[in-house]
């Protein structure tokens, strides 16, 4: 009759006679030394195997939940059928299977902490980004996939950093947390990038003169058109040249949708400031209209494209001529 033990976390060798599991023992990380990303702060460990090991809790609340929730609110979102066309194979017998080990310095009767391997967050934050630009995610759940889009981006900023570092040997030298502190720096410029580059009431103003109902539904997915008529008075009117070239680093993927938002191309110094005043001065064109058609004349009459034709305003210049 085989028997078998455990030689590492999750796996099974063949031997003559059972033993009790062996479990891990983190060699690196404590409660004093998180992964910080932004405001977060996530325990990590490294385990005497190499195994980069995230807290599970901790990995909950990267996503954006709450820290008095329940554990079990991540699994309950990834068991969601929304996200479920969105991972990849494995990942949900991945989120099962927790890895236990023995923390550094842990004491009392019950020594052992649970967690997850770390990449597994990178897989979930993908998951999360794909259902959203996928459109099929609810108010909340979009909620978790902003967080997980700037985990990912920042994450894959220092990710390239560290690299650079490996091949030219500079991380024998570089300062102890200098790739933390560069991760944290990151995270400030995405947090201000990703902040309200298009406001509500930019949306708010396009409802108004389109005699459309804004409600919860429609904040969270707007119709197509409201993507056509922001390329045609936004991206297309910036300047010239510039939707083209959007188009050329951001086009549409398979499944109809854009990798990210053309702004997240923008330049931070030229192209962001550009894009804020030309959405206020849309916004205040709105405010001023009291239907759709006055409100892109106006557009037209202010911001022109180059092949397209004027339309004066003949209501207020046979006016002026009668006076």
């Amino acid at each position: 009759m085989m028997t078998t033990e455990t030689t590492t976390a999750g796996r099974l060798t063949p031997h003559s006679k059972i033993k009790t599991p062996k479990l891990l023992k983190a060699k690196w990380g404590s409660h004093r030394t998180p992964l910080v990303i932004g405001n977060l702060k996530i325990s990590c460990y490294v385990l005497e195997d190499g195994t980069r090991v995230l807290s599970g809790r901790g990995l909950q609340e990267a996503l954006g939940f709450k820290k008095k929730l329940p554990g079990i609110m991540l699994g309950n979102l990834l068991k969601s059928p929304r996200l479920a066309p969105y991972l990849l194979p494995g990942i949900l017998d991945k989120f099962e299977q927790k890895i236990a080990f023995i923390r550094p310095n842990s004491s009392g009767s019950n020594p052992t902490t649970y967690g997850y391997e770390a990449t597994l967050l990178v897989d979930l934050c993908y998951a999360l980004i794909d259902a959203q630009q996928a459109g099929v995610l609810t108010k909340v759940q979009s909620i978790y996939a902003k967080q997980a889009e700037m985990i990912v981006r920042s994450v894959a900023k220092v990710g390239i950093i560290a690299l650079i570092d490996e091949a030219t040997g500079y991380e024998d030298d570089r300062e102890h947390k200098a790739l933390q502190k560069i991760l944290n720096a990151y995270m400030s410029a995405e947090l201000v990038a990703w902040a309200k580059r298009f406001p509500d009431e930019f949306y708010r103003q396009i409802f108004r003169l389109k005699g459309w109902n804004w409600n919860s539904l429609t904040k969270q997915k707007k119709p197509l058109e409201v993507g056509k008529i922001t390329r045609d008075i936004v991206y297309k009117r910036l300047a010239p040249g510039v939707l083209e070239e959007l188009e050329k680093r951001n086009p549409l993927l398979e499944q109809g949708y854009r990798k990210v938002r053309h702004h997240q191309h923008l330049n931070p110094d030229l192209g962001h400031p550009a894009l804020s005043q030309h959405l206020h001065a849309l916004i205040c064109f709105m405010r001023a209209c009291g239907n759709w058609k006055q409100f892109l004349r106006m557009v037209q009459q202010v911001f022109p494209l180059k092949n397209e034709q004027m339309h004066l305003n003949l209501e207020s210049f046979d006016k002026t001529n009668k006076n």
